[in-house]
């Protein structure tokens, strides 16, 4: 069944990364290795590797692939990092951030898609991933400070996130409100912030809680 899959993959990578300016290797690699059809459900899979977003019920979604390739690469990862992600969802970015990363902390306030990322996780074999059903606005404590914090949802940055980064950490995030975002990555250095932007983007809301 995965071997069906391959050539879609590779022209996703091809046409929708690489031709858009996806530059780094080992992001382009990321995106090559992980399956995403694996993680779009069984009523999607003609349309895994299509340029759009796709359900994942609940009223989210799996994020398109160049949004997922070019967020991943703005994080810069080297292979040593703690990657905290805010918005599990299908558990996608999980799976590229976690090729790229020693390890990754990820939580999700909708039960249902916390479990749901859960299994399609084990069945792509992702083993340096921690899982948790919470609110992402407070974000995790307990295993900070992150290297690097990415947010999957549409909204404006908890100050819990700054406190748990790394000194010269990045947090990047889609910035904004209603469906009008744009992506802010903030790089924490001692007492300043140094902030760029990149992308308009939508994604689903940020919300608090946890459903």
């Amino acid at each position: 069944m995965q071997q069906s899959y391959d050539r879609p993959r590779q022209r996703m990578v091809q046409e929708q990364l690489i031709n858009r300016g996806i530059a780094s290797p080992r992001v382009v690699e990321a995106m090559l290795q992980v399956h995403r059809h694996l993680f779009a459900g069984d009523a999607f899979l003609t349309h895994a590797y299509q340029d759009k977003s796709l359900p994942i019920g609940e009223g989210q979604t799996i994020s398109q692939p160049y949004i997922v390739a070019k967020m991943t690469e703005l994080l810069n990862l080297k292979g040593h990092e703690k990657v905290l992600e805010i918005g599990t969802g299908c558990g996608y970015q999980t799976a590229v951030l976690s090729m790229l990363c020693k390890r990754v902390y990820s939580i999700e306030r909708i039960e249902s898609l916390h479990t749901l990322a859960r299994l399609n996780l084990r069945k792509g074999r992702h083993t340096n991933v921690m899982l948790k059903c919470g609110d992402g606005l407070q974000g995790w404590e307990e295993y900070a400070p992150f290297d690097a914090i990415i947010v999957t949802a549409g909204g404006f940055a908890s100050d819990l996130w700054l406190e748990q980064l790394k000194d010269d950490g990045l947090l990047l995030l889609p910035e904004g409100e209603g469906k009008s975002h744009r992506l802010v990555r903030r790089q924490k250095r001692q007492d300043t912030v140094i902030e760029e932007y990149f992308d308009d983007c939508t994604f689903v809301p940020l919300l608090s809680g946890v459903s």
